[in-house]
């Protein structure tokens, strides 16, 4: 049997057209995983005793400026010669994007959110925990779905039989990533384990595994397709040092939390 047989197929995503509007498969599959992290992190607070509406006011915030983030991001460390399309190339948010460039931007306005209204962030800190890993998820499905961030050549199961060969797909490995993070961080707060520390289970967890997935994103593809390379590793792979350093501090030093009703049973 040919190895084309044993991956997953390839296919085109199909685009909807209402008048001007064009409605494309990524996009579904972001705000899907944006109204299922909202749903999760709102169900948490709820669980806490908290009001779950600084989840959803705050995950506005963060929607603003990590569309720009992770647009400037995309630009500036992966495919800085874009500037050269336009003197408003900053602010086309839609062309490229980064994903560690928007959840930077949206933890830097959650926390200016909560700081703004004077609210203590770190009580909503595992609501945000039990919310962004699935939601995530779902979001990297759509990566899938339009097949834009090919890997290496690999006869794999969990591979797709790309046009150029049969590759890793970093979308669809990175969302089983998140998916099995999110599962972990669930069983944790089910067991009421480490109470305001599960955003730092996140951290270390995804940093870990993003890490080793950078070395399977493909450098034998046209640019638009390559990651840059800094001393060998990607802007991606840098970021994960950060993410692990903070997810180890934070499980060694726990939060201050306020005092709070003990979440009831589901």
């Amino acid at each position: 049997m040919c190895f084309k047989d044993r991956v997953i197929p390839y296919w085109e995503p199909p685009k909807v057209h209402l008048g001007p509007l064009t409605i494309e498969l990524f996009g579904l599959f972001v705000a899907a995983g944006a109204f299922l992290g909202l749903y999760l992190g709102q169900r948490h607070a709820r669980r806490l005793g908290l009001s779950d509406r600084p989840v959803l006011d705050s995950l506005v915030w963060a929607i603003g400026a990590g569309l720009f983030t992770a647009h400037w991001v995309h630009l500036a460390f992966y495919h800085p010669e874009e500037m050269a399309k336009s003197p408003l190339q900053p602010l086309r948010f839609w062309d490229g994007s980064s994903s560690l460039g928007g959840a930077a931007g949206g933890v830097v306005a959650v926390l200016v959110f909560f700081r703004v209204k004077k609210l203590p962030v770190w009580d909503y800190a595992d609501a945000f925990a039990l919310g962004v890993a699935p939601g995530w998820a779902v979001a990297r499905l759509g990566c899938f779905a339009v097949h834009d961030h090919p890997g290496r050549l690999s006869s794999f199961l969990l591979a797709v039989n790309f046009p150029m060969g049969s590759r890793h797909d970093l979308g669809l490995d990175e969302a089983l990533l998140l998916g099995g993070i999110g599962l972990l961080v669930h069983a944790l707060a089910h067991e009421r384990k480490l109470p305001g520390r599960l955003i730092g289970v996140v951290a270390l967890v995804y940093g870990v595994g993003r890490f080793a997935l950078d070395f399977l994103r493909a450098q034998d593809l046209p640019h638009a397709f390559v990651d840059v390379r800094y001393a060998g590793l990607t802007a991606g792979q840098y970021a994960c040092f950060g993410l692990v350093g903070y997810g180890l501090f934070r499980l060694a030093v726990p939060p201050r939390l306020s005092a709070r009703p003990a979440p009831a049973d589901q």
